[in-house]
């Protein structure tokens, strides 16, 4: 018995230690993140933070405000990407050049906005290049600790769109990427599903998937610009059902209606009622001012005419 068990027990660990390097190979292979020039991380935070500048001076924000958002959109989208995923790994801490080089490039710009508001094409292009950048990145990240292909593409786009959605709510105002317009979070959400698909399923370098993912986020940007392609706001399918069934539909919504009692619809005209009352009211009070000013008016001038006959 002993000897069978002194027999086993060798047995188990060297199939731990197989298993243990197997996962360590596996856990390297897929911990090799696209690694791009680091001047061109710092100067897509550099232009990102700049635009938060921009638009800190069209709303007429003070240093601290335009240096807010500068940070939210240059370092926001990652840090809302590093939160979700809770692996330990924050860009804005384990990269010491991005924080002061974003603070830097928005008090340049806060001080010199004449450097970046003529060249508008240029910023344009940089922003949709950042954009691009951005999703394939934040995409590789969840991409390399093991996350499913969705949630790889939800990281891509937290962390292409991710600074502009929280400027927007600092500044009380719906965020763009909710608004009617150009491909804008549609391109970032193509271009980190175009990544994942190559890298994933295709087996391309990581690099070479990043290259094209960004070009294909701008591709889709150029492409709802030049024939202005806008993302609708809304939709009814009701339009698309042929004329017979549609009347029948509205028929009985028509008789649904009619016995479905207006609720409050009595209070609201009485309402309506006393403010249409006190309005006429009002009126004929100016009216009956301007008439007393009048007549004194009037009479002074009577007053002042008989003593220049006197």
């Amino acid at each position: 018995m002993i000897d069978a068990l002194a027999a086993i027990v060798p047995a188990a660990a060297s199939t731990t230690a197989a298993a243990a390097g197997s996962t360590a190979v596996s856990a390297t292979a897929s911990s090799a993140p696209a690694s791009i020039p680091l001047w061109i991380e710092l100067l897509v935070v550099m232009v990102s933070a700049g635009t938060g500048v921009l638009t800190a001076r069209e709303h007429k924000l003070d240093f601290v405000g335009a240096l807010w958002l500068a940070v939210l959109l240059g370092l926001g989208g990652g840090l809302i990407r590093d939160v979700i995923l809770q692996v330990g790994n924050v860009y804005i801490l384990n990269q010491p050049l991005a924080l002061p080089l974003a603070l830097l490039s928005a008090t340049i710009v806060f001080i010199f906005p004449a450097i970046v508001e003529k060249p508008d094409k240029l910023i344009n292009l940089l922003d949709i290049f950042s954009v691009g950048l951005y999703a394939c990145l934040g995409c590789d990240k969840a991409y390399v600790y093991g996350f499913e292909p969705t949630v790889c593409i939800m990281m891509g786009f937290f962390t292409a769109v991710g600074g502009g959605m929280l400027r927007d709510i600092c500044l009380a105002r719906t965020p763009i990427i909710f608004q009617k317009g150009n491909f804008y979070a549609l391109a970032a959400i193509g271009g980190a599903a175009i990544y994942i698909w190559l890298v994933r399923w295709i087996g391309v370098w990581n690099i070479l998937a990043l290259i094209i993912g960004t070009a294909v986020t701008m591709g889709l940007r150029w492409v709802s610009i030049k024939f202005n392609i806008q993302t609708p706001t809304q939709v009814d399918i009701s339009r698309m059902v042929p004329h017979r069934h549609r009347r029948g539909a509205e028929g009985a919504s028509s008789a649904l209606r009619q016995e479905t009692p207006v609720v409050g619809s009595v209070d609201a005209l009485a309402g309506r009622r006393e403010r249409t009352l006190a309005d006429i009211e009002e009126r004929r009070e100016r009216e009956r001012r301007a008439q007393a000013l009048a007549r004194l008016r009037k009479n002074k001038r009577k007053r002042k005419q008989r003593r220049l006959d006197m």
